[in-house]
């Protein structure tokens, strides 16, 4: 079986995990909880959605049995904001609802354009280097747009501890992949003018 499969199914049911850790912690009346089962609830919707119309081709590929249920499992640890903000209880002000919220919509921003634009233009002039539009923002801008939106829900549970799941996916499982893709990228014509411009991760810092 494919491995969007077993990644899928973790994103698609996330609302409703988090609905159910909302209601069983009594959290209705909690502002910060709701926004949490809205951001990432749709966030795994999206994802979905996304998977169908324009799917990234290294989840295309078919994995074992015991991989896939791995990778399901790998996935739980995004869910640890959402458990620790509804089962403490924790009441953030409205100023800062807002912030985190500005953070995710930038975050979907540019993760799910620059997928779109890269599914588009490989279709359109397969094996060329985009470097247009998105791509010349960062190298890297559709992980950034992922960052942002971990790192708004990490910010909502207001501790450390959330912090870790998104770091520890940056360090063991993004690195090798940008690395991965970087390397394939500086075989195409014109990559090292690029890299000379572009900035590797934050566009226009770094």
């Amino acid at each position: 079986m494919k491995l969007k499969y077993y990644i899928n199914l973790n994103k698609g049911i996330t609302f409703l995990v988090m609905l159910i850790l909302l209601f069983y912690f009594k959290q209705w009346n909690n502002p910060a909880a709701w926004l949490y089962l809205s951001l990432h609830g749709t966030y795994g919707f999206l994802w979905v959605i996304k998977s169908r119309i324009f799917p990234d081709k290294a989840w295309e590929k078919k994995v074992s049995v015991w991989f896939g249920i791995l990778s399901w499992f790998s996935l739980l640890i995004y869910w640890i904001p959402g458990y620790i903000l509804m089962s403490r209880n924790i009441q953030v002000p409205a100023w800062y609802l807002g912030l985190c919220s500005t953070v995710y919509i930038f975050g979907v921003f540019f993760h799910f354009t620059s997928d779109m634009q890269k599914n588009v233009m490989l279709e359109i002039h397969p094996g060329n280097l985009i470097t247009d539009r998105m791509m010349s923002l960062s190298r890297n801008i559709n992980y950034f747009g992922e960052f942002l939106i971990y790192l708004s829900l990490a910010l909502l549970s207001m501790t450390w501890i959330t912090f870790i799941p998104l770091i520890s996916f940056m360090v063991f499982y993004w690195s090798f992949n940008i690395i991965k893709k970087e390397k394939s990228l500086s075989m195409k014509p014109g990559f090292s003018e690029y890299k000379e411009k572009v900035k590797f991760f934050i566009p226009f810092i770094f």
